[in-house]
Parts: structure tokens; sequence; C-alpha cells
């Protein structure tokens, strides 16, 4: 599902497919009429310094994997040929083929790591996945949804990682693909749902039956081990959110958002979060975007340490493991997001060390 500006600073999208929480068609934040519409005092800004550190390491991390690319490429007689094939020129991108590239120039001596761009375009994605397969590579590491699906089609029998892909039923079954998922498992986001809210155990999730029942479902068995009870309720149409937000006053301590393309939109962020805020309900959110718009807090991913983390598959793969031997996983590193100004609205206390361990805090 294709990203937005408000998401990256990035132009908003073409035909791409990829998914990334809080980022596609089910995010608040998907075009310029997203997340950005609430209220200026729910929207507030990132600390410059915080912003310019930011770009600062965007554009190292950019001359890392170009470099990686170029090192792994040197060897005249390399025993392993990999082509990357990246979705989107956009940052999570980058920091993923970085982490990627700096681990396979690693941990294989001598492969050669190859780069195709594909900006988007579906055909491009297809023909560089079949002429991966007609140059005879070792390995396809693809990242986001159009190259992973492009490769799934096109490029049979050639083992494929993949990344930022929302979840394993994004890989298919084909013994070929494995790689690492963006969803967390439900157990995660329960533990952090009792770390950062203690004493809150009544969690409530609004889906549909075209998002995620099946996350749905697997919250349902987890939550009664981690000492808390889900309230769900199930909204077909957007016309059936306010009755469903209506239905959890006095009911819900927490409203924990999961990502749905009925649920969680750019038309249903405002009366969410307005509900949240009226009936002093926090919101769990998809991403920092977000949290800028008045979620409390929300967990995120290391795009670079899920590109390290595919680069550890690819090398165990080109060292003679097959892909089938490699279960998808989920990210293995968690950061989060606060926005505190949301929190005393809600007469949250956040405690320091949680401030502190923040990627960003919201005041």
């Amino acid at each position: 599902m294709p990203f937005s500006r408000a998401c990256y600073g990035t132009p908003t999208p073409s035909a791409e497919a990829d998914s990334l929480p809080g980022c596609s068609r089910s995010c608040a934040c998907q075009g310029s009429t997203g997340l950005r519409r609430t209220p200026s005092s729910l929207n507030p800004g990132i600390h410059p310094s915080r912003s310019s550190r930011r770009v600062r390491r965007a554009a190292a991390l950019r001359a890392a994997f170009l470099l990686c690319v170029c090192l792994g490429a040197l060897p005249a007689r390399a025993e392993a040929r990999v082509r990357i094939l990246v979705s989107q020129d956009q940052e999570p991108y980058h920091q993923a083929a970085a982490g990627l590239s700096r681990t396979i120039s690693r941990e294989v001596q001598g492969a050669a790591l190859e780069v195709v761009e594909l900006r988007g375009d579906a055909a491009q994605a297809d023909a560089a996945a079949k002429k991966a397969k007609q140059d005879g590579v070792s390995l396809l590491a693809t990242i986001g949804s159009l190259a992973t699906q492009a490769a799934a089609r096109e490029a049979s029998g050639i083992p494929i990682v993949a990344s930022l892909v929302l979840n394993a039923g994004e890989l298919g079954r084909a013994p070929n693909v494995t790689g690492v998922t963006l969803e967390f498992p439900v157990e995660t986001e329960l533990r952090w749902i009792q770390k950062v809210l203690p004493g809150r155990k009544n969690v409530a999730i609004l889906y549909s039956p075209e998002g995620s029942p099946g996350r749905v479902e697997a919250a349902q068995k987890a939550a009664p081990g981690a000492g808390l009870s889900l309230l769900t309720r199930k909204v077909d149409s957007p016309r059936d959110l306010p009755s469903a937000l209506d239905s959890l006053t006095d009911r819900a301590d927490v409203l924990w958002g999961v990502t749905d393309p009925v649920v969680l939109t750019p038309q249903t962020a405002k009366p969410i979060l307005l509900f949240s805020l009226r009936n002093r309900i926090p919101f769990v959110g998809l991403s920092l975007n977000w949290v800028k718009a008045g979620a409390l807090y929300a967990l995120d991913r290391d795009y670079e340490d899920i590109g390290a983390q595919c680069g550890e598959m690819a090398a165990a793969i080109l060292r003679g493991k097959v892909p089938s031997a490699l279960p998808p996983a989920a990210p293995r590193k968690t950061v989060y997001s606060v926005n505190l100004k949301t929190a005393r609205a809600l007469r949250i206390d956040i405690s320091q060390e949680l401030l502190a361990g923040a990627q960003v805090v919201i005041e």
C-alpha cells in the first residue's frame, strides 16, 4: 500500500502496494487530507534538533548503503550474487537496504551485491525479477511488497528474503521465500500496553471483516495470559464507527489501534482521537504519525535493523540453508514514540524511564 507525504515527507503514492503500519490505505496519514486535519494542538512538530539529526543520519545511511553495494561488487569471481530490489525511493527502504547490504558484506566473503531501484514501477519490478532469474543470481533480497510480489511471481526457484511486508501472509507459501515482517506479535503489543498503562485491564479493538480478523483472534487468545480482557467491536463500514465507539464508553480502559482499511482511515482518524480525549481512554496508535496527531504512544520499527535481520537470513541461505528452514520472523527490535501532551490531557503519568527510552517524545 502506498506511502504518503505526511508519513515520510515524500511525494504521495504511486502504484506501489507496500503497507507499512500507519502508512497504508488504512492509514490516517494517507495523502494530504490525513491526520494533519486534526487540531494543531494534537499535531505538534518534532524538535528541530531531532529533525536535523535524523536528516544527517539518513544521509549517512544512504552513503553507507551505496558503499556496501560498491564494495560487495568488487570481487571478479564472487561466489554469490545477491540482487536487491528496492520498491520505493524513500527513507525506510534505504535504511533497510543499508542494514541488509552491510550485514551480507560482513558475513559472506566475496558476495557481489547489486541493487535495482524500482521507484514504485510494477512493470519494472516484474522485469527486474525475470532478469534476476535469467542472470542466475544466487539470492534475491526484496524490500517492500511491490518487489516481493514480483519476485514471488517471476523468480520461482531463486531464494528470496523479503522485508518491509506487513505480515507473513504477504510472503505466500512458496518454499523459496522467507523474510522479516513489519507486524509485531500481539503478545509484544499487549506487553507494551501493560508497561505503558499499568493497571488498565480492559483493552478495546475496533475491526472490520476486511481488516485483520486473524490478528484479533490471536489477541483474544493472548489477552487472558497477559491479565487483560479484550473488548472487540466489529465495524462493517465507517457509518458503524460512532455506535461502536459509544459502546466502549465507561467500559474500555485502552483503545488499541490495529491496521484496518475500514476502521483506521483519514476519515475516521478525527472521531477516534476525539473519542479518546473526551472519554480519557488512551488510543494506542500505529506509528509515529498517529502519535503526532494525538495517540498516546505507538510502537515502531528500526528499519535498518530489519535490514540487518534479513541480511543474517540471507547469509545463512548463501551458506547452504534452504529458505523453508528459516520461518518468517517479526522485527527483533522495538522502538516507540510518546505524546506527552496527550498524556497530560488524559491525566496519565508516563514514567521518566519510558520517556528516556522513547525514540520521539511529543511535548
